[in-house]
């Protein structure tokens, strides 16, 4: 009897690790997630600092590509001034 209560206490410590282990890549998939949006906003923004930092620490000129860092970067404040969460469904207004 003694010997049935261990081996259920030790199911059930495995199966809390594997629930632990769950949700674990739950919040690593919505991190992803939410690093993939942010990369998608600001991607040519990244790509251009990057771009005129190399351009520097080379000793040359990056000054063009903190033009086009800037540039991206108040494409991308107009895109996210814009959508709403009206712009992703088209009935919003229609239920009122």
């Amino acid at each position: 009897m003694h010997f049935r209560h261990r081996n259920y206490a030790q199911r059930r410590r495995h199966g809390q690790r594997g629930q632990a282990m769950s949700e674990y890549l739950i919040v690593v998939a919505l991190v992803a997630v939410a690093a993939i949006a942010v990369y998608q906003s600001f991607g040519q923004v990244l790509r251009s600092q990057t771009a005129a930092m190399a351009r520097e620490l080379a000793g040359e000129d990056g000054s063009r590509q903190s033009r086009q860092a800037r540039a991206a970067a108040q494409s991308a404040v107009k895109q996210t001034n814009s959508k709403t969460l009206q712009s992703f469904t088209g009935n919003a207004k229609g239920g009122k």
